[in-house]
């Protein structure tokens, strides 16, 4: 076995879960074309009072991270366990502002897409322009580019942009979606990412737009808040960890 891994044997069932969950949101953020090289982060609080988190070895590709290889971290981004892999601070202090202000965010992701940054750089960001940017549209929150983020004084300012939204458009930067489970910030991120592509491939078109009546956007809106989390955990995580496993299997180990 290498420094780079923990053996099974050290961690609870709950944290070994934690683990294939998230090893499975790298693979599929690879999988869908979402990846930076090695940029960008994806981070899980573990459960107990010590505040660990696990995030990507930094230097591995997304294709190439496993549940083992993850790298436990407190709230500083300091290792709490051996690995020949350090992290990345700056992904860290956007993830650790997050995971400091809210409770129910136990699993933070952010992305450097292309249309995601796109659509976060548009002066109007995300429009109500089909029915999959309505259903998230009432949920998502923004956050002023401050540079490379380094710098932990920019935290209280994220945090206080979120609030209680579950996905933000970063401007000038990327996408970013909380979730108590892995299985919902990935659903978010996904309906996300998919509605700034429709944006942009829409816009795109050159053609003139057909607009839908508020009502229908305000009803649409209503019906994501309540209802598109609820199909995250039990049906849409279940179907993609099956994917993996036919595929890429090995994303356990």
């Amino acid at each position: 076995m290498s420094t780079t891994e923990t053996h099974p044997s050290s961690m609870t069932p709950e944290e070994r879960q934690i683990r294939n969950d998230l090893a499975a949101a790298y693979r599929l953020v690879a999988m869908f074309g979402w990846d930076d090289l090695v940029f960008t982060h994806l981070s899980a609080r573990l459960p107990g009072p010590e505040h660990h988190f696990l995030i990507n070895p930094y230097g591995m590709l997304f294709e190439e991270i496993t549940a083992s290889s993850l790298v436990k971290i407190d709230m500083d981004g300091n290792k709490v366990e051996e690995s020949a892999y350090n992290v990345n601070p700056a992904g860290f202090t956007i993830h650790s502002a997050v995971h400091m202000a809210r409770e129910d965010a136990n699993c933070v992701m952010h992305l450097h897409t292309v249309h995601g940054t796109a659509v976060a750089t548009q002066k109007e960001g995300l429009l109500p322009l089909n029915q999959t940017a309505q259903l998230i549209i009432g949920d998502l929150a923004y956050h002023d580019y401050e540079g490379v983020a380094f710098d932990h004084d920019e935290r209280p300012r994220l945090q206080a942009d979120l609030g209680d939204k579950g996905s933000m458009l970063l401007r000038n930067h990327g996408t970013l979606t909380v979730g108590s489970t892995v299985a919902q910030a990935f659903t978010r991120m996904y309906f996300l990412e998919r509605a700034c592509a429709m944006q942009i491939a829409t816009m795109t078109g050159g053609r003139e737009l057909y607009p839908t009546a508020d009502p229908v956007i305000q009803k649409n809106e209503m019906i994501g808040k309540g209802g598109l989390m609820m199909t995250a955990d039990g049906l849409i995580w279940p179907a993609l960890m099956r994917k993996l496993d036919r595929e890429q299997p090995d994303f356990r180990d």
